[in-house]
């Protein structure tokens, strides 16, 4: 790990400053993703701006029955708030079905946003990666393809974004809220992280010096219909080949309203709204369900290694939503497959 200098920001105003004055610079919330990267000498910042001491905790209730989640607020802490495993169970499962207690109560919100891909290329300096150092090439193309991405990838980049809590937060059509040098804005979910294209060092949206500060959930029908299904080579502590965060509202037997967001297949959360309305009105039930996992995976394409993704993505997609319509959602305490 190479020296850098530290500075502890006391508000948000100071934080933008002090990640301004330096380009070099970086964030540190939870650390258990940069704490890493620093010592794989995958990441070299010249200075940390720790922001552990912004009022950033907080989970807040919103007035029209929805949520504020500060992005300090710890994924446990999420989890187990009471107001998220009622209104916004889905979420909860999907944090719950990440990492491991300890890192969950370190881990931050706003870090699990901006985490990066856990490639095994990515994380060894002396192989190519587009995504550590732009323009040197990509190591996983031709190369050990099991963990990697069947959708939206580019021929830079085939690395998978790693987070569940993101595959839920999809779904949810959460928005992310930023505060920059200027200004303050508002980003959809859906448009916050990037597919690699000609730049896969570029993870997401923001702008240099721009910190998240919460997320916003609005209220929404799905606490009684939904569904996180994450299949991993272990039960515990692995990062998902595939992942379904699936929630619904439905009337008489019909769908009302249809969310899919897929995890562990691309280089960000993937989700199309655009299928998911062609849905609207049909029977939820196991032949509408293969038919949204074949409309979500028309354009899926394998490496090699990772072809059995495909197939395996399409039996997940059918078994999270017949969960979620079955109102039987996966446990996330024993992890078997329901």
């Amino acid at each position: 790990m190479k020296p850098f200098a530290y500075t502890r920001a006391e508000t948000v105003a100071d934080a933008v400053a002090a990640l301004a004055a330096s380009p070099g610079a970086q964030f540190l919330a939870g650390g258990t993703n940069l704490v890493d990267l620093m010592k794989y000498d995958v990441t070299h910042p010249d200075a940390i701006v720790d922001i552990n001491s912004l009022p950033l905790k907080e989970i807040e209730a919103l007035a029209d029955g929805g949520l504020r989640i500060g992005a300090l607020a710890s994924n446990s802490a999420v989890a187990y708030d009471a107001r998220i495993e009622a209104r916004f169970p889905l979420l909860a499962s999907a944090i719950l079905a990440g990492a491991s207690p300890q890192l969950r109560n370190a881990a931050t919100t706003g870090g699990n946003l901006l985490q990066r891909t856990r490639c095994p290329y990515f994380y060894d300096p002396s192989t190519p990666c587009n995504k550590r150092e732009p323009g040197s090439g990509c190591a996983a193309i031709g190369g050990l393809t099991r963990m990697h991405a069947v959708l939206g990838a580019s021929e830079k980049c085939i690395a998978v974004h790693p987070s569940d809590m993101c595959v839920a937060l999809a779904a949810l059509d959460a928005t992310v809220e930023v505060v920059g040098p200027d200004s303050a804005r508002d980003i959809a979910f859906t448009d916050f992280h990037r597919l690699p294209g000609d730049a896969p060092h570029r993870d997401n949206i923001l702008e240099r010096g721009e910190l998240v500060t919460g997320i916003r959930l609005e209220a929404n029908h799905f606490a009684g219909h939904y569904s996180y299904l994450k299949l991993r080579d272990r039960l515990s502590y692995a990062f998902a080949l595939v992942s379904v965060a699936a929630a619904m509202e439905i009337a008489d037997g019909r769908i009302i309203d249809l969310r899919v967001a897929l995890g562990g297949v691309a280089h960000k959360p993937w989700r199309d709204p655009l299928a998911e309305a062609e849905f609207a009105g049909a029977p939820a039930a196991d032949e509408t369900f293969r038919q949204v996992a074949d409309r979500l995976l028309l354009d899926a394409r394998g490496q090699g290694g990772n072809d059995f993704k495909i197939p395996l993505a399409r039996r997940a997609i059918v078994r999270a939503l017949r969960q979620a319509a079955s109102g039987t959602p996966q446990s996330q305490t024993t992890k078997a497959i329901q």
